[in-house]
């Protein structure tokens, strides 16, 4: 079965990753097909300097161009370089929620990645962002907790936050959505 999106896919242009195996290329993910919309958001601070490069890659490859920003040290770089969409490290830092307003500034989806992760107070979040349920994380959390008193606040994006191809999947996350009653916000037409 084709997902209907996924767009929290690692590649080994997150090089300094050590979750992403050498299998994990631009090039197969292309081909697996396993959601009809995917992007590749390789971790920005790994692919900054290449950024050109990187994003003529994944375009080549019919894919969706983000980008996972780590915390607000990145944001300013990162509103430099054209993409689709953005996934952000929100870290319950003063800084990191301001710099939310600036992400949003760009017109563009800005996605929370797994809050729960990252402390992150969904409280301090502006509900024009997107809040990212993923496969990787989501297990690790009494979901029913964490995002239950929010579901009417945000719309959600479910992911696979895959390093690895057979992470290319998002069951626990839409079990834990369905549970939650959350309808996914689909970002793109295929």
């Amino acid at each position: 079965m084709q997902l209907p999106q996924d767009l929290h896919i690692h590649t080994t242009w997150s090089d300094s990753d050590s979750s992403v195996v050498p299998e994990q290329t631009i090039a197969l993910i292309a081909a697996v097909g396993h959601a009809r919309v995917r992007g590749i958001s390789d971790h920005f601070e790994m692919i900054d300097t290449r950024w050109d490069d990187y994003r003529a890659e994944v375009q080549a490859a019919g894919l969706r161009v983000g980008m996972e920003v780590n915390g607000h040290e990145w944001v300013p770089a990162a509103l430099d370089a054209d993409c689709d969409y953005r996934i952000y490290h929100c870290w319950d830092r003063d800084a990191d929620y301001r710099a939310l307003e600036h992400l949003l500034a760009t017109g563009q989806p800005v996605i929370v990645a797994h809050p729960h992760a990252l402390g992150t107070d969904l409280d301090r979040v502006p509900p024009e962002c997107l809040v990212e349920i993923n496969n990787r994380y989501i297990w690790r959390c009494d979901w029913q907790a964490e995002y239950g008193p929010y579901v009417d606040r945000f719309r959600f994006v479910i992911s696979s936050d895959a390093h690895q191809p057979n992470w290319l999947n998002q069951t626990i996350a839409r079990h834990a959505a369905a549970e939650l009653g959350i309808a996914e916000t689909l970002l793109f037409d295929d």
